[in-house]
Parts: structure tokens; sequence; C-alpha cells
């Protein structure tokens, strides 16, 4: 946990954009707040996992559904996780959050693609209690992680 008043120096991964752009007058105001490698964070853990079993149960959708449902479902997956990385390799607490806010949508909407499966019968019921399962857990740490951050960066 980051002390008060405590500056953090900006990661080896953030300097490419120092030296592209140089130094601005807001430079000297920044507050950065260290985030957790993404790999560590359970939240990412369970959307990766989230990501594979999605991508696994697509295989067997009809094939006039690959542009369908199976994208979409493998895209709001994807985009779950994603986002997690993403927001982790922002300068902010504030940024992050906007992108955890993302990754909750994604999920909420990855819900309704696996129901209109399960209704047309692509899931079946193990897939679907497996997946949702999966998806709640998913959510449920993302929503931790992004209420850990409070009010910070704002």
């Amino acid at each position: 946990m980051v002390e008060e008043g405590e500056r953090i120096t900006l990661a080896a991964s953030f300097c490419h954009r120092r030296q592209r752009y140089g130094p601005t007058a807001r430079d000297a105001s920044v507050r950065l707040v260290r985030m957790a490698p993404y790999e560590q964070l359970r939240a990412w853990q369970e959307c990766h996992k989230l990501v594979l079993e999605t991508y696994r149960a697509t295989k067997s959708f009809p094939r006039e559904e690959l542009y369908g449902l199976t994208s979409q479902a493998r895209r709001a997956a994807f985009s779950a996780a994603v986002n997690i990385v993403e927001g982790s390799a922002k300068h902010g607490a504030r940024e992050y959050r906007r992108f955890l806010d993302i990754t909750i949508g994604s999920l909420a909407e990855l819900g309704y693609a696996f129901r209109v499966a399960r209704e047309l019968e692509m899931l079946s019921s193990s897939d679907w209690d497996s997946l949702d399962d999966l998806r709640k857990r998913a959510g449920f740490l993302s929503w931790r992680l992004y209420r850990s951050l409070g009010d910070r960066g704002r």
C-alpha cells in the first residue's frame, strides 16, 4: 500500500511514453498508484479461465453462428480479461477503475450470450452451470478489485 504523500516512479513499461512525448507541466503533480502485475490478480485469473472455457464451449456452436453468437460471446469474454490487463497498465486508480467498469459490463454481456445459447440449446445445462458460475466468480472478483481502488485518483 502506498503511504500518503509517497511518490512512486514510473515503471519501465511507461518510460517509452515519456520519451516520445517529453515531460509536461502535469508530470510534476501526477501521483501514481502502484498496480499489481495483472497475472497476480485473482480477477484476471478467473477472467482468463473464462476466456478459455468460452472458446472451448463455443467450438460446438453451429457454423452459422460463427459471426453471431459465437463471436459475440468470445469477444465479451476476451474483453473482460483484456480490460483488466489494460487497466493495470494505466497511470492511476481512476483510469484503472474505468477499465474495470468495462470488464464488469463485458461479463454482464457474456451472461446474456450464455443465456441465449442455453435457451437455443447450444449449451447443455451442465456447461451453462459451469460457465455461469465461472462468470459470476469473475464478476465478483472484478467488482472487489474495483471497490478496492476506492476513490483514489479522483
